[in-house]
């Protein structure tokens, strides 16, 4: 007879779920508590897919199978972060087991609370990506034809550009900074669509960008054909809501699921903006 675990032994026969649930946009959010059968190795996602299969909660009452977001299943698409016992992280690589070393009574899951809700617990990332927009992570290219060899790259370079390749929008960091705070706005009467989302956009450019932004801007600005775009990158994090809006808090760092050094990214951003700042003023 093989000997369990002591720590497999004292696992329970069901598992306790706190869910904070939001019906649409704007409505008032409220609490359910469901339970399931425990079963070894399981992750949240695993967790949910039983509250799904069920839909009922422990006072016997039939409800809507919870929502939540989620794509790849191994901590790459980003999709399924949400705050679990009080922490965000990403809801596929959270283990049951480890948890349960938390919260031995039960697994509460919450939205994040950086974004505005749309279900449950999926959240419009909008935000997210607009800032990647007004940063313009990405290389640019004009055209697909064979342009031959690019430049080679360092080792040094490589070896510094791969962790901060890694960021996978998660918005982990975003949900742990400070300066990240909510913006939520809701349609007026009488406005229409092309207006809302012009005042939208109007609002996330004044915003803080964001640590995952920054580090962005820092990849790409150190890539051999993104660095074409290196001073418009600069002149964006030098605006409203760029790097001066960062209070160095070091949460991003902290919660980041890929451990990407974002604060080293945010120094080496501010001595960027520096240099570029005083270049512009010596070329006026």
């Amino acid at each position: 007879m093989i000997a369990l675990e002591p720590s497999i032994k004292n696992r329970p026969e069901f598992i306790n779920v706190r869910v904070r649930r939001q019906d649409g946009p704007g409505q008032k959010p409220y609490w359910e508590l469901h339970k399931i059968k425990y079963e070894r190795e399981m992750n949240v996602i695993s967790v949910l897919q039983r509250i799904a299969a069920q839909a009922t909660t422990v006072d016997g009452k039939k409800v809507t199978p919870v929502a939540w977001d989620c794509g790849c299943l191994e901590e790459v698409c980003g999709a399924c972060t949400m705050v679990i016992n009080g922490r965000v992280r990403q809801s596929c690589s959270a283990l049951v087991d480890r948890l349960f070393e938390e919260n031995a009574d039960e697994i509460v899951l919450e939205p994040m609370t950086k974004f505005p809700v749309l279900r449950d617990l999926m959240v419009d990332r909008t935000r997210l990506f607009k800032a990647l927009e007004r940063v313009e992570g990405w290389v640019p290219v004009d055209s697909y034809y064979n342009l031959g060899p690019g430049e080679r790259i360092s080792r040094e370079d490589q070896e510094r550009n791969y962790p901060l390749s890694q960021c996978m929008s998660c918005g982990c960091c975003l949900e742990a900074c400070p300066q990240f705070t909510k913006i939520e706005l809701t349609r007026q009467e009488g406005e229409t669509e092309e207006a809302f989302e012009a005042r939208k956009k109007a609002e996330y450019d004044e915003a803080f960008v964001g640590p995952h932004a920054i580090s962005q801007a820092m990849l790409f600005n150190n890539h051999p054909t993104g660095k074409a775009l290196a001073a418009e990158r600069l002149e964006a994090l030098i605006g409203p809501g760029g790097i001066s809006a960062c209070g160095n808090a070091q949460n991003c760092v902290a919660v980041c699921p890929k451990e990407i050094p974002l604060t080293t990214s945010i120094a080496r951003a501010g001595r960027a903006t520096t240099l570029h700042a005083i270049k512009k003023w010596f070329d006026r």
